[in-house]
């Protein structure tokens, strides 16, 4: 009987449980398409019957209907009435529904076909309504582009271009003048000394939009000029989503290659960290003998070192990637409880058959030779690989007034390369008294980021209030680790009878140098906003503060290494006997490789550094007229930096070093010319900051370049009056044509810049004043004009065109008059570093919902621009034009469309990345060359 009773109970489970799946869900966020925000308790109501739901405080329903085709009712107090027909619902799926409601008419309005907020269409209503000058990137338009991260996605948006595959220039503008925020917060990345974080650190299926905001406003940080770069990762699903995925790419320069070079690691370097093989093994204060000191601690200590100095040649595997999503949500008696979790490995080898390095300079002594004197020159094979591992899990509590979420995100990179280098180099540095070298790498960098993000979302006013006074508030610390572990760089002289022999004098001693870098940074924000009434329609006033403290303590462990007496066990050129047992100097032999008891810790290479930035803003959101919206603000920064460090003639300690403050207008208006066209201008003061490491005395150093970095102690900060305009028309199905106008005024902008007569040592300065003058131009059109057979064909184009004016200062201009040429004239001005002159992106999407395919053929270049700014008898250097042009495809299919095939093809034309030496009368030289390849990928989606 027990069993019957059983049986029973289950039949009666799984038919109930079957009963509730055989319904569908709507849900959606209905949206205030006056300030373009999401709408709380409106009502939504099934027409012709009495059942409905309310939206939450932050503007979301969820209806759960049986299956069939429905009209619903959307409406609130003061707007116009919606009505959705052809709302289909099926058993077990999620109708999608986002609203816009406008105000000003209290007829009903009628509509039968609307669109998700992740949408092409979504995104560009978002740029439609916004209160600044913005682009986006949906979640659908990533997907039509086939990109697997953001940076390869987010190169579609207008004077958007990717500089080295990984970090976002605005406008041409270079990383320094372009910021990214997480969720609207700032988020270091895997390279603190840059404005931006990685992009392709981001898997696409976790993003629902990337907005580019171009426009100041002052609820936004003011450290940003060309752009600022927001990744909205999605919020937790209406329903249970899973997702896994698997790539793979072949590249045939690079993969499968039997020259690919490579070295010994440890057993977790797959896993993107070193298990503590590279550490340092030895005390950072130890004391080191000398070979007539404590002769046998010399031998132990010198024997402790890691002994391979040269990779070997190995055959190179080709990419692979894998990832998971999962999303669900529950309820909690009337609240919702939801979470989204993501995952994603890549393991990427890259093999540089001829990578290329060179420094040049100009002729001192006679003015009538254009040509250039190298002081380097160099030409070898470099392996790397590199793994990253990226995991992101957030948490998300609703109720009728309220929403926490907390997103925690951590990424762990390692990128292990090993190479070869023959090279020439220039004893005195002008071109004189070159010697041949070889150059042995071994390097590994270990990174990390943990970012921790807490939200809350707070309606503080009744449910049944019109005038609606919101709070919102963020905190996000973040930790973060660069940890450049057991570098070991072996220099040998050759000879002019072919042997090889350790020479200090002309290229160093062979080296090993540990570097770490560890920074906190703590980030918290409040914002408030309060509709109210003006000019006797709505507004909104906004005001908030913010505060970030950031600190960073940098440090450099080098050890070098010489040999005593015979030296022949190296006369071959293998490094790798330098560190053999039996070639370790002893008492007994008093014959060797030994280390050297000097350098080691340097506190000249070593810094601390701490900021506070302090900031508070107002702003009002209102229509002058019923067509012209203005949106005015002031924000106000506090900034403080200080630094703890010392070169040779001076000591810092928790020395101040900037104490700025600073208030930084704007001022937005939009008038709308019809329902489907804005004209906008807008104006806005931002500024610059130094990093860490520029406004330092440290002196950090490429042992495989020789290139020396020097910090500027003396930096300040540059600031930006910018000035844009812009006319846009928004078009039916994603459709859209813009045009923008821009002008910025840079006060001391921060460049980078050779030393006069030291082509190997880069530093940074405030340079001189300048102006960069601007447009933009942008089309999404469909074919189907042509004809109809071709509407599911876009042409996606936009270019922006700069030119940029830097009045050099008296010491800049001075030396480059003195360092002409016969026949050269030296303007005044020149252009400004890392701003590009062009910025082209052309494609065609296809996109056919009705069978499951998208594909795309994109174009992309970016025009030559300043890399290093010249001095003197150093040249500029320009980056020359990498023109990428790629090759999409994605294919969906099976049952519901759950499984998906992507095919790319990267770099299509195989260009090289290449920055020259330019200089008058005569031919350009290589300062760096690199060449990607062509990559074939393939991946596969499913979702369940």
């Amino acid at each position: 009987m027990k069993h019957i009773l059983k049986v029973l109970a289950l039949v009666l489970f799984f038919s109930a449980t079957t009963a509730a799946f055989s319904q569908g869900k709507v849900s959606g966020t209905v949206i205030d398409g006056e300030f373009n925000e999401p709408m709380a308790f409106a009502n939504i109501l099934v027409k012709g019957t009495s059942k409905g739901v309310t939206t939450d405080f932050d503007g979301k329903y969820e209806l759960e209907l049986e299956e069939g085709t429905y009209t619903l009712v959307f409406s609130f107090v003061g707007y116009a009435t919606k009505e959705i027909s052809d709302v289909v619902v099926k058993n077990n799926e999620v109708f999608a529904l986002d609203v816009l409601m406008e105000t000003n008419s209290l007829d009903t309005v009628v509509i039968t076909t609307t669109t998700k907020r992740n949408t092409e269409s979504a995104v560009l209503n978002l740029q439609k309504k916004s209160a600044v000058v913005l682009d986006g990137l949906s979640s659908q338009a990533i997907k039509s582009t086939g990109a697997s991260n953001v940076a390869a996605a987010v190169k579609s948006v207008p004077g958007v271009s990717i500089q080295g595959d990984k970090y976002v220039f605005v406008r041409g503008l270079g990383d320094r003048y372009t910021k990214t925020t997480l969720n609207g917060i700032d988020i270091p990345g895997l390279d603190p000394d840059r404005n931006t974080i990685q992009m392709d650190l981001f898997p696409t299926n976790i993003i629902d939009n990337v907005i580019v905001v171009k426009s100041a406003s002052a609820e936004y940080p003011a450290d940003f000029t060309g752009g600022l770069v927001d990744i909205v990762t999605k919020d937790f699903p209406s329903k249970e989503e899973y997702s896994i995925s698997l790539g793979g790419g072949y590249n045939p320069d690079m993969h499968f290659n039997d020259q690919y070079i490579k070295s010994e690691g440890s057993d977790t370097d797959f896993f993107g960290y070193d298990d503590g093989t590279r550490n340092l093994p030895i005390n950072r204060y130890q004391q080191i003998p000398g070979t007539f000191d404590n002769k046998l601690l010399l031998t132990t200590l010198t024997s402790r070192f890691l002994s391979e100095l040269a990779g070997q040649q190995t055959t190179s595997g080709m990419n692979y990637d894998l990832g998971f999503t999962l999303g669900n949500q529950y309820n909690v008696g009337d609240d919702k409880l939801g979470y989204q979790a993501s995952f994603s490995y890549k393991n990427e080898t890259t093999f540089y058959e001829d990578r290329q390095d060179g420094g040049y300079i100009k002729n001192n002594s006679d003015p009538s030779d254009n040509d250039l004197n190298f002081t380097l020159a160099s030409r070898g094979s470099e392996g790397i690989n590199n793994v990253i591992l990226n995991g992101m899990l957030g948490l998300t509590y609703k109720t009728d007034k309220s929403k926490i979420k907390a997103n925690l995100l951590h990424i762990q990179n390692g990128e292990s390369a090993a190479g070869f280098f023959n090279q020439t180099i220039s004893q005195d540095g002008v071109g004189g008294g070159l010697e041949p070298l070889t150059k042995s790498s071994i390097t590994y960098t270990e990174r990390s980021i943990t970012n921790l993000l807490l939200t809350g979302k707070h309606r503080l006013n009744s449910m049944t209030e019109d005038n609606a006074f919101n709070m919102e508030w963020k905190l996000s610390p973040t930790f973060s680790k660069v940890m450049d572990k057991a570098h070991r760089i072996t220099p040998l002289q050759r000879a002019d009878n072919g042997e090889f022999f350790v020479s200090p004098s002309a290229a160093t001693f062979p080296i090993q140098l540990w570097r770490n870098l560890i920074e906190e940074n703590w980030a918290g924000k409040v914002d408030f906003d309060k509709t109210v009434e003006m000019f006797s329609r709505p507004a909104k006033i906004k005001f908030g503060g913010a505060y970030t403290y950031k600190f960073r303590d940098f440090s450099t462990d080098d050890y070098t290494f010489n040999i005593q007496g015979d030296d022949s066990f190296i006369a071959g050129g293998d490094v790798n006997q330098l560190l053999n047992p039996n070639n370790i100097w002893t008492p007994d032999t008093d014959n060797g490789t030994y280390l050297i008891s000097i350098d080691t810790f340097n506190p000249n290479d070593a810094y601390e550094g701490e900021q506070h930035i302090a900031a508070t803003y107002v702003s009002a959101e209102f229509n002058l007229s019923e067509s012209l919206k203005s949106v005015v603000g002031v924000r106000a920064e506090a900034f403080n930096s200080y630094y703890t460090g010392q070169d040779n003639s001076t000591t810092f300690d928790r020395t101040s070093i900037l104490d700025e403050v600073d208030f930084f207008p704007s001022a937005n208006l939009i008038y709308a010319l019809n329902d489907k066209s804005n004209l906008r201008a807008s104006y806005g003061r931002t500024t610059a900051r130094p990093s860490f490491k520029e406004a330092s005395v440290a002196q950090i150093f490429d042992p495989i370049t020789n290139r020396l970095f020097i910090g500027n102690i003396n930096l300040v900060p540059t600031y930006v009056n910018n000035f844009d305009m812009r006319y846009e028309f928004f078009g039916e199905s994603g459709q859209m044509f813009a045009v923008s106008g821009f002008y910025k005024d840079f006060k001391d902008p921060i460049e980078q810049a050779f030393f006069q007569q030291a082509p190997s040592q880069i530093t940074v300065g405030n340079l001189g004043d300048a102006q960069v003058f601007g447009a933009e131009f942008e089309v999404r059109q469909r074919l189907g004009f042509i004809s109809e057979g071709l509407n599911n064909l876009r042409l996606v184009t936009n270019v922006t065109v700069t030119e940029s004016r830097l009045t050099m200062g008296e010491d800049e201009y001075n030396s480059r008059q003195l360092a002409a040429r016969n026949g050269e004239t030296i303007d005044r001005e020149r252009d400004m570093q890392g701003q590009a002159p062009y910025v082209v992106n052309v494609g065609f999407d296809y996109n056919n919902s009705d069978i499951g395919l998208q594909a795309g053929l994109f174009y992309n270049v970016q025009g030559e621009t300043l890399d290093v700014v010249g001095i003197g008898l150093v040249p500029d250097v320009y980056a020359q034009p990498f023109n990428s042009l790629n090759l999409t495809f994605n294919k969906s299919f099976g049952e519901n469309k759950r499984s998906s095939i992507d095919v790319k093809v990267s770099n299509i034309l195989g260009d090289e990345r290449q920055s020259d030496y330019v200089s008058y009368g005569t031919d350009n030289q290589v300062f760096s060359l690199r060449n990607p390849g062509t990559e074939f990928s393939l991946g596969y989606t499913f979702k369940f």
